[in-house]
């Protein structure tokens, strides 16, 4: 176990019973918080920074025994009631972006707040762009031929060109739109599979939406997952939709491992369609078991859940995060997603 990081408070109003309020902060894996400029906001506040990744429930309660203000780094660390139940202090989970890993209606029996800037207005930049990332690494092979430039070897294969091919964005949200205009700054045909709302914003942009899901599939070079996880949207993409895209097509999903039928895309690729996938998201996360069978494939660039893992994107995303505590401090909690509990008292 790693000794945490604690920032002690300075001179300030966030105070409890007349001392600083106690924050604890999971999951900071490299210790990059601390070391930015939105940092500052919790000055007022007595700040206990944890680096490493527990789920255990005794652990975590231990950890977090006088803690009154939790912060989360997306969905690394599941808060559920089992845990909430022995979280006698905690009054206020502060993070960003969707909570499944959150049980809601334990926070509410407990008087835990939960507030989460969801962020409607503003795309993932960072994400947008390492999904750009992973469609050039993988048409290109550039992984492999970097290890075997390594090895002493020189060339290992063909790659293919991107300019003039399909790129399929299926789901066109903040994130997508974002991708799309990558693909038409590279010359490629951008074409969209998303909701009739979603399609008809597209259409208005200027791209091209596919007659149907399945003609979506069978026609793009490049597919791109968009859409958020909810239970409309898991699953969503079935064996039968993966065994329809091109043996030499890509798939792209920087979105949630959940979007795809469990085990459907290591199945897929075995069999050979699609020809290739770039995944950043995985069933199970952290993934640090090197015999996982999506890591084993040789037709499958993986990263670890990295889409909104920069500096920028952290100072913004984190900016809101420290926001939505000095307001809960100062008696008006904003970003509340279960209100109730903000009513009782």
């Amino acid at each position: 176990m790693r000794e945490p990081r604690h920032v002690a408070a300075s001179i300030g109003p966030a105070t409890s019973g007349g001392r600083p309020i106690k924050v604890a902060i999971l999951d900071d894996y490299f210790d990059t918080l601390h070391t930015l400029p939105c940092f500052a906001k919790l000055a007022p506040f007595d700040v206990t920074i944890w680096n490493d990744h527990v789920q255990d429930v005794d652990a975590l309660a231990e950890r977090l025994a006088d803690t009154e203000v939790l912060v989360l780094i997306r969905e690394r660390t599941k808060i559920q009631a089992p845990l909430l139940e022995r979280l006698s202090k905690l009054r206020l989970i502060s993070q960003r972006s969707v909570y499944p890993h959150i049980d809601i209606d334990a926070c509410t029996r407990h008087g835990v707040v939960v507030s989460s800037n969801l962020h409607a207005d503003t795309p993932s930049y960072a994400a947008a762009e390492l999904t750009w990332a992973l469609v050039l690494a993988a048409m290109r092979q550039l992984p492999e031929q970097v290890e075997a430039l390594k090895r002493g070897t020189w060339q290992t294969g063909v790659g293919w060109t991107l300019r003039g091919k399909t790129l399929g964005i299926y789901g066109y949200g903040r994130i997508g739109k974002v991708v799309a205009g990558y693909g038409q700054a590279f010359g490629m045909q951008v074409c969209v599979w998303a909701r009739d709302a979603a399609r008809a914003r597209a259409r208005a942009d200027g791209y091209q939406t596919a007659a149907s899901k399945e003609a979506f599939l069978a026609e793009c070079d490049v597919v791109s997952l968009h859409m958020r996880l909810v239970d409309g949207t898991r699953g969503i993409v079935t064996a039968a939709d993966l065994a329809r895209m091109k043996p030499t097509a890509l798939l792209v999903n920087t979105s949630r491992a959940g979007l795809v039928a469990p085990g459907a895309l290591v199945d897929a690729l075995r069999a050979g369609r699609p020809g290739m996938a770039a995944v950043d998201v995985f069933e199970q996360e952290p993934l640090t078991d090197p015999n996982d069978p999506l890591l084993g494939l040789p037709n499958v660039v993986c990263t670890p859940h990295i889409g909104y893992v920069t500096r920028d994107e952290y100072d913004l995303q984190f900016a809101d995060i420290f926001d939505q505590i000095v307001a809960y401090a100062a008696g008006a909690p904003t970003n509340v997603v279960n209100p109730a509990v903000v009513k009782r008292t």
